[in-house]
């Protein structure tokens, strides 16, 4: 059966279009509709926290019956369905339940859909970051024309844009078959097994606190920009710029991952995320500084999450894949996203951008530490 690339892309496009939408606009949103920045920190907590619950409940499922396309299906639905409740709250204990409906099935989707997509490639994994590059053209797309709009429209039009672009992704999701995945064989390894070994525990460890380096960024990255007199469009732009150098990445990952190791990979990603978050800390009123923060995202994020899929991918093998990429999903964007959400945003008034940034710096420079002394000491690059 061939590999469905067209259709797995959509997928991507839809869903990173709803994040370019989402995530560099929310937070200006929020306090559009008069919430302070401690109230906008635990909103995005709250969201993050569900993909702690969420993906490994519909992981679990997912992996016992073999039906990890009707869960996304249903799950990408319900997500759109419950974000339509923004359209008709105010309250901020009213945005809190929302929220939480929402977010819960919004993250439960994504790692399975990972699940999916490796078990359509079976042999050819390689070839995960020329489907995955699709999702960051969206958030292109989106980001870029978003952007431009609220600097002429007002921003209230946000959340239905939103909506429109979360009905895509279910739509997406009902145009892709079944996989059938690669047989178990005699595999026998339970889960306990596998979560008990210190080079997992490192690797989760890992990208918990990547996460939590990344949560300023993704909360409060546009509103610090707007306090340095960035427009919308510029910030969009800015945005915009970092997945245009992820994309890149993505189309040249397969020669990569031939040459380097995943250690190597996500060593180096590691390391210019302490240089990328210094940078945008004490040099944001430069924007030549800003633009250089921006392109090591190519590595700081897209880097580490295609060496974090393929070790996930290796880890876990097929019997647990949907589990181990829930979990995955769980202790980065879910615990890690939640800690440094709520805590960028207890601390942004007392220390400021250039205190979060640095904070987010130290934290990289921890993860370093660990995956240099626990991570990937074999011989594990992809074979293409």
């Amino acid at each position: 059966m061939p590999i469905p690339y067209w259709r797995l892309s959509s997928f991507y496009w839809f869903y990173f279009a709803a994040l370019g939408a989402f995530v560099p606009y929310w937070g200006l949103y929020l306090k559009q509709v008069g919430f302070d920045t401690v109230q906008i920190g635990q909103l995005s907590a709250l969201l993050l926290g569900c993909k702690i619950v969420a993906p490994n409940s519909l992981g679990w499922i997912a992996d016992h019956t073999g039906k990890n396309l009707p869960i996304i299906r249903l799950a990408s639905f319900l997500a759109t369905l419950g974000f339509c409740g923004f359209l008709y709250i105010h309250s901020y204990n009213e945005f809190i339940w929302v929220t939480l409906v929402f977010s819960f099935f919004w993250s439960a989707a994504l790692p399975q859909f990972e699940a999916v997509t490796l078990a359509h490639l079976k042999t050819e994994a390689h070839r995960y970051s020329q489907i995955r590059l699709w999702g960051s053209v969206g958030f292109i797309v989106a980001v870029l024309g978003i952007g431009w709009l609220i600097d002429r429209l007002p921003l209230t039009l946000l959340p239905h844009i939103i909506i429109v672009l979360l009905l895509g992704i279910g739509l997406a999701a009902l145009s892709i078959p079944e996989a059938r995945a690669i047989s178990h064989g005699t595999q026998t390894r339970g889960l306990g097994h596998i979560l008990t070994k210190p080079e997992v525990i490192a690797f989760f460890s890992v990208c918990a606190l990547l996460q939590i380096a990344h949560s300023p960024y993704y909360v409060f990255y546009s509103i610090v920009l707007k306090q340095h007199q960035y427009s919308a469009t510029m910030i969009g732009g800015l945005w915009a710029l970092g997945v245009i150098a992820e994309i890149i990445l993505f189309i040249f990952m397969r020669r990569l991952l031939a040459r380097i190791s995943l250690r190597t990979l996500l060593l180096t990603s590691i390391s210019l995320g302490i240089v990328r978050w210094l940078l945008i800390a004490y040099l944001a009123n430069s924007t030549a500084w800003l633009i250089v923060a921006q392109l090591l995202h190519a590595m700081t994020f897209g880097g580490a999450h295609v060496a974090s899929i393929h070790l996930v991918h290796r880890y876990f093998g097929n019997q647990h894949q949907g589990k181990g990429q829930a979990l995955y999903n769980s202790f980065s964007a879910g615990l890690g996203g939640m800690v440094g959400s709520y805590a960028s945003g207890y601390y942004f008034d007392t220390i400021g951008a250039t205190g979060i940034y640095t904070a987010a710096a130290w934290f990289c420079g921890v993860a370093l530490l660990i995956a240099y002394i626990w991570i990937g000491r074999e011989n594990d690059k992809i074979s293409t």
